[in-house]
C-alpha cells in the first residue's frame, strides 16, 4: 500500500463474529490491515493480527529489502511505513510508521537492537527493535534529499548514508552522536547504493548513477579511486560477509568481483554479461561463496563466485510485471522482490518455480469487505490500481482473483445473496465475480454510462449504483433502471436488509429514501437531515437503524420503525467521518475518520465507547 488512501481520508472498516464464551467482536481497518480484539473494558483495542502490504516497487529502481542479523526477519518499505515479517512465517509482520514521509530504505544493526530507515526527505531514524513501540533513539538529517541506502558498520557504531543530496550524495557518521568519520566523494551524480567491509581494516564501496564505483579507507574514510568497469548506472554494491570480496551490479547487466581489501578487480562474473537485462540487486551467500542476483530480464541467478559460473538461473516469468527488482539471501531463504511487488521464496532444487509467492497490495487499499465462504471467514479488498484481493482472516494466507479485472480504482465493493462479490470502479463498470470460483468474466463486468463511485446490494438480486450526478437501479446483473438530473450530488447508498428500500445520502447533507418496485425506483419524498455532507451510511443487519456519518464530524442514527426518526447522534471524531459498518449484535458500530481514529459506539448510550487512536500516524 501506500499513503495516497490516508491523505484522501480512506478508512474502512468491518465487523466479523468470532466465536468464544464473551462474544467479543473484531474489527479490522485498512492501509494495512489492523485486526484488533475487543475487551469488555472501554481501554482502547489492542492490534491482534496486521496483514502487510507488499513492498512498494517502480519500474526501472531497484528495491532493497534488509535482512535480520540472527537471521529471523526481513524488512522492506511502503509509503511511510517500514514492514518487518517473519521469513519463515511472513504473515507474522509488524510495521514501524514514524516516519513523515515516503521511507525509501531500512536496515538493522548488525546487533539487532536497531533499525535505521532513510526517506525521501533525508531524514534518518534509529530505533528500537527490541519493544513493540519502537522508541526513537536517534535522528539526523545527513543530507536535504532522498536517501537512496545505507549500512551499518560490524560494530553497530558507524552509518553511511547516499542518495540524491541537493549540496552533497553521501555522509558516514556515529551512529550516536552524528559525528562525521569522513566524506563520501568522488561521484559527481547520485548515489545509488552503499556498504562496509564487515571486517577490518573497514573499507566502504559506493555505486553511482554516473556510471562507476568508489572505493573508500578508514576510518576517517576517504576516497581511494574510482571505478569505472561499468558502461551504465550501478545499481547495487555489496560486501562478502567475509569481507574478502565485494561485488557490483549494473544496468548495463554485468557484475564485476573486487577485493574487498584492496579494490583489485577479480573477475567479471559470467566473463561478460552476467544478465540480458539491467541487474537491480545483489545479496551475498551467508558463507561468502555464492552471490544471488536480481535483474530486469525476469530472472534471478545464484553464482557460484569463485568458480565464476551460474549454479542456478530463476525464470521467473514472461509479464513485464515478472522482472526481478531485488533480492536477500536470509539463512537458507532466497527472496526477490518482482515488479508487481510480489515476494518470491526461491527453490534451488526447482529454479522454474518458487516455493511460495507471498502476494497482497502495493497500493492504497480503497474499500473492503467480510465474507464466509466454505466455513472460513474473509476479508475482500480493493486497491486503487484495481487489485481485489482475499485473505483469510484467521492466518493472512491471501491471493488475487484470477483472469483480467478491473484495470482502475476499486471504489466500493459488497457480497450479494449469490455469493458474488460486487465491486464498482473508476473504470466504469461494474463487476460480479462469483466466491467459489474466484476468477473474473468478461461477461459479468456491466458498463456504466458514468462513472461510478458507490453500490450497495440487496435481496432479489437488486443492486443500486451511485455514478457521478446519476442512480442505476440493476437486477440479475443487468441496468433497469436510472435518475438523472438529480438536483444533489449522490455520494453513499445503503439498501434496506428486507429489501424495497433504498437510502441514497447526498453531499447536500440528505438522506433521500427511494422505493425498489419491480424494475424501477421512486423517490418517496422523504428525506433525512444530516449534520453536514453525507460520507457514508448503513443500514443495521437486523434493518432496525440507520446510521449516517458526515463530513461535520458527526454520525447520525435513525430508527426505521418510528419512520426514522432522529435516534442518537454521536459526536467524537474531531475531522471528517469517512466510513461506518455495524457488529452484528446491532448493537455497536465503528466509525473511521480523517482523524486516524475509529470509535465503536453503543446504540443506546453515545457516551458508552471504545477508541481505537493512531490508526494512521505518521502525519499520513
Amino acid at each position: 500500500t501506500s499513503d495516497r488512501a490516508c491523505r484522501q481520508g480512506v478508512l474502512l472498516l468491518g465487523w466479523r463474529p468470532v466465536t468464544g464464551r464473551n462474544k467479543k467482536r473484531r474489527l479490522f481497518s485498512s492501509f494495512f490491515f489492523y485486526l484488533f480484539f475487543s475487551p469488555p473494558s472501554r481501554s482502547p483495542l489492542p492490534v491482534e493480527k496486521v496483514f502487510a502490504s507488499l513492498p512498494q516497487v517502480e519500474r526501472g529502481v531497484s528495491k532493497i529489502i534488509g535482512g535480520d542479523p540472527k537471521g529471523n526477519n526481513f524488512l522492506y518499505t511502503n509509503g511511510k511505513c517500514v514492514v518487518i515479517r517473519n521469513v519463515d512465517n511472513p504473515a507474522i509482520a509488524d510495521i514501524y510508521t514514524e516516519h513523515a514521509h515516503q521511507v525509501v530504505v531500512a536496515k538493522y544493526a548488525p546487533s539487532g537492537f536497531y533499525i535505521a530507515s532513510g526517506d525521501v526527505s533525508g531524514k534518518l531514524r534509529i530505533w528500537d527493535t527490541t519493544q513493540k513501540e519502537h522508541l526513537l533513539k536517534y535522528e539526523y538529517q545527513p543530507f536535504a534529499g532522498k536517501i537512496k541506502d545505507l549500512a551499518w558498520t560490524e560494530d553497530s557504531k558507524r552509518i553511511a548514508v547516499v542518495g540524491e543530496g541537493r549540496e552533497k550524495f553521501g555522509a558516514v557518521f556515529l551512529w550516536d552522536s552524528g559525528s562525521s568519520v569522513g566524506e563520501i566523494t568522488g561521484h559527481n551524480k547520485v548515489i545509488n547504493s552503499v556498504d562496509f567491509k564487515q571486517t577490518r581494516p573497514y573499507r566502504l564501496a559506493t555505486g553511482s548513477d554516473d556510471n562507476c564505483a568508489a572505493f573508500f579507507e578508514g576510518p576517517p574514510f576517504k576516497f581511494k579511486f574510482t571505478i569505472s568497469d561499468h558502461t551504465r548506472f550501478v545499481n547495487c554494491v555489496r560486501f562478502s560477509p567475509d569481507g574478502n570480496r565485494f561485488a557490483t551490479a549494473s544496468a548495463d547487466g554485468q557484475i564485476f568481483v573486487y577485493d574487498g581489501k584492496t579494490g583489485e578487480k577479480v573477475c567479471a562474473l559470467g566473463g561478460g554479461k552476467a544478465h540480458d537485462g539491467g541487474i537491480y540487486a545483489i545479496s551475498w551467500s551467508p558463507d561468502s561463496s555464492q552471490l544471488l542476483s536480481a535483474s530486469g530480464d525476469k530472472t534471478a541467478k545464484i553464482w557460484d563466485v569463485g568458480a565464476n559460473s551460474v549454479v542456478s538461473t530463476f525464470n521467473m516469468g514472461s509479464n513485464v510485471l515478472d522482472q526481478q527488482l531485488g533480492c536477500l539471501w536470509q539463512k537458507d531463504h532466497l527472496l526477490t522482490i518482482s515488479l508487481s511487488g510480489y515476494i518470491n521464496y526461491l527453490d534451488k532444487n526447482n529454479p522454474n518455480k518458487p516455493l511460495r509467492v507471498i502476494k497482497g497490495h502495493s497500493k492504497s487499499i480503497q474499500c473492503l469487505t467480510v465474507h464466509k465462504n466454505g466455513g472460513k471467514s474473509y476479508i475482500y479488498s480493493g486497491s486503487n490500481d484495481g487489485h481485489i484481493n482475499y485473505w483469510d482472516s484467521e492466518t493472512g494466507e491471501n491471493d488475487g482473483f484470477s483472469g483480467k479485472g478491473h484495470t482502475n480504482q476499486v471504489s466500493r465493493m459488497a457480497v450479494d445473496e449469490m455469493d458474488q462479490l460486487v465491486t464498482c470502479s473508476m473504470d466504469d463498470t461494474v463487476r460480479y465475480t462469483n466466491l467459489s470460483k474466484r476468477d473474473y468474466s468478461g461477461q459479468d463486468a456491466v458498463k456504466m454510462d458514468v462513472q461510478p463511485k458507490c453500490l450497495a446490494v440487496g435481496p432479489g438480486g437488486y443492486t443500486v449504483v451511485l455514478c457521478i450526478g446519476q442512480i442505476v437501479l440493476m437486477k440479475d446483473k443487468k441496468k433497469c433502471f436510472a435518475i438523472d438530473d438529480l438536483g444533489y450530488e449522490p455520494e453513499a447508498v445503503a439498501i434496506h436488509p428486507g429489501g424495497g428500500t433504498a437510502a441514497v445520502g447526498g453531499a447536500d447533507g440528505n438522506v433521500r429514501l427511494y422505493s425498489i418496485q419491480g424494475t424501477s425506483l421512486k423517490n418517496d419524498d422523504k428525506s433525512l437531515e444530516a449534520k453536514g455532507p453525507v460520507t457514508d451510511l448503513a443500514y443495521s443487519h437486523d434493518g432496525a437503524f440507520l446510521a449516517v456519518c458526515d463530513a461535520n464530524k458527526v454520525v447520525t442514527v435513525f430508527s426505521v420503525s418510528d419512520g426514522y426518526a432522529e435516534h442518537n447522534v454521536f459526536y467524537g471524531h474531531h475531522a471528517k467521518i469517512v466510513c461506518i459498518a455495524w457488529s452484528p449484535d446491532n448493537e455497536h458500530f465503528a466509525s473511521g475518520g480523517m482523524d486516524m481514529m475509529v470509535y465503536v459506539w453503543t446504540v443506546s448510550d453515545p457516551e458508552t465507547r471504545v477508541k481505537i487512536p493512531g490508526m494512521f500516524p505518521s502525519k499520513s
